[in-house]
């Protein structure tokens, strides 16, 4: 069963959404705002977006029949995601690994996956921040939104709709582990191109080769190929 609730404000989907998984058979349970006061992102980073402009939604899936690992269930949402913007913008989207979603440059989403026990079921919260007719990012000179990136206006609620009903039915049937992998690294951005990472608060030159179904970006430095976790370097641009 698919339900998508909507909160006129919260402080975050993600910490909300439990209040929502109120039948057994709640396999995936939307929530959305578009004023989200207290957003958070990827290992403690904050998520801020502008009342009224963004979309901040949270899907709750039981995690019963999904028999993938944590890793490669990140990259699984990190393409639907993907896939469904690159649709809307009919343009190139990228993953910048591990999880967020950039067009033409500029990071349009930022994605949050927990695991939860709520009322003895396990699930997986899927939480993403996505920027839609925000126009200026004074404090992030990276960051853009669908309405920056493309010019096109779109509809906020119309939006939030059409992403739940696409990765609802989606995540009902999970491709096996190597089509995801290829997937993700077909879609990774600046993958094979000389970038330049901060890595133990020293800048490198280097090129992205792939990401692993362990989690880890693999780079071309210098001195050879050099694999990482999230945080471990930072990739700059």
């Amino acid at each position: 069963m698919s339900q998508l609730f909507y909160l006129k404000e919260c402080s975050s989907t993600n910490d909300e959404i439990s209040k929502f998984l109120l039948y057994e058979d709640s396999d995936f349970t939307g929530l959305h705002t578009f004023n989200q006061t207290k957003g958070r992102g990827q290992y403690g980073n904050v998520w801020t977006q502008t009342a009224g402009k963004n979309l901040a939604y949270t899907l709750a899936v039981n995690s019963q029949n999904i028999l993938c690992s944590d890793f490669i269930f990140n990259y699984y949402t990190a393409i639907l995601i993907r896939d469904f913007l690159a649709k809307l913008a009919d343009n190139d989207v990228k993953i910048k690994w591990p999880n967020d979603i950039i067009l033409k440059g500029k990071k349009i989403v930022g994605i949050l996956i927990e695991k939860k026990k709520i009322n003895q079921n396990n699930y997986f919260i899927i939480g993403a921040g996505i920027n839609i007719l925000q126009e200026k990012f004074e404090a992030i000179s990276n960051a853009g939104s669908l309405l920056t990136q493309t010019g096109k206006q779109f509809n906020l609620e119309d939006l939030a709709l059409q992403l739940h009903e696409f990765l609802s039915e989606k995540l009902k049937n999970i491709p096996g582990d190597q089509e995801i992998l290829e997937g993700f690294n077909k879609n990774l951005f600046r993958k094979d191109e000389i970038s330049v990472f901060e890595i133990e608060k020293e800048r490198q030159n280097g090129i992205i080769r792939k990401a692993d179904e362990q989690g880890e970006l693999w780079i071309e430095l210098e001195d050879g190929m050099r694999s990482f976790y999230h945080k471990e370097v930072k990739l700059l641009y």
